[in-house]
């Protein structure tokens, strides 16, 4: 019964961070939503049958399970996302020049990551 809370929370915190990363770049949607499924499958069928089914976040999990990949418009926002929010950051909130270094090559890492997932073709 423990367990089974337990991995029902770690679920829908899963689940609501997943969410959030759909608009947030920094956040991997992906990763998260496995681990809610993989959560939601030993803890609640109910659950695990309306991620996989829903209309907006199931094809994720499917997509990654089928090995499809991201569909290039999703890597493009996605970039342009996080360079946007990430350049904001760089010129206009931190002062400190190691740090904007870090932001800089934390967010061309990200670019290089998503950019290197094969690309979904429609």
């Amino acid at each position: 019964m423990i367990k089974r809370i337990f991995l029902l929370g770690v679920g829908l915190i899963s689940l609501g961070l997943a969410i959030i990363g759909i608009f947030l770049p920094l956040i991997p949607t992906t990763p998260l939503l496995l681990l809610a499924a993989t959560c939601f499958i030993r803890s609640s069928d109910r659950l695990y049958k309306w991620l996989i089914t829903h209309k907006y976040l199931g094809p994720y999990i499917k997509n990654y399970r089928e090995g499809k990949g991201i569909p290039l418009t999703a890597k493009i926002v996605s970039v342009m996302l996080l360079w946007t929010s990430m350049l904001f950051t760089i010129f206009f909130d931190i002062p400190l020049i190691a740090v904007k270094i870090l932001l800089a090559g934390t967010a061309a890492y990200f670019t290089w990551f998503i950019f290197k997932q094969k690309t979904l073709a429609n």
